[in-house]
């Protein structure tokens, strides 16, 4: 036998009394005490899951929304798109056209359409 054993086992008998009152009991005690900890921190927890999955569904609609937003105005610049395409067209088969007398008096026009604006404006 080992020597070293037997003073364990003899101090054990001593102290199975203690270990069955006071150190069980506080230990059911700390385990209350322990789940109660848990418990509360659990409830903790979930709230916070809570209001991250609200959080999450909020962030999601926001990002709908922009999406929608954004296609309507890819939309709205590609109408603009077409729009000025045709002005430009219009504005070549003006340029393209050698006739001096029309060039006068689309330059002409826009002068005078500036003048008239800037005397509404003053």
């Amino acid at each position: 036998m080992n020597p070293r054993r037997e003073p364990r086992g003899g101090r054990s008998s001593l102290f199975d009394g203690i270990e069955e009152g006071g150190i069980r009991a506080a230990s059911s005690y700390s385990h209350e005490i322990n789940e109660h900890e848990n418990e509360r921190a659990l409830e903790g927890l979930q709230d916070r899951v809570i209001l991250l999955k609200r959080l999450s569904g909020d962030i999601n609609e926001e990002v709908d929304t922009h999406n929608r937003m954004l296609d309507r105005m890819g939309n709205d610049m590609d109408s603009s798109r077409g729009i000025l395409s045709g002005t430009m067209d219009r504005f070549k088969t003006v340029f393209e056209t050698k006739s001096s007398q029309r060039m006068l008096t689309l330059v002409a026009s826009f002068v005078g359409v500036f003048l008239v604006i800037y005397y509404l404006t003053r």
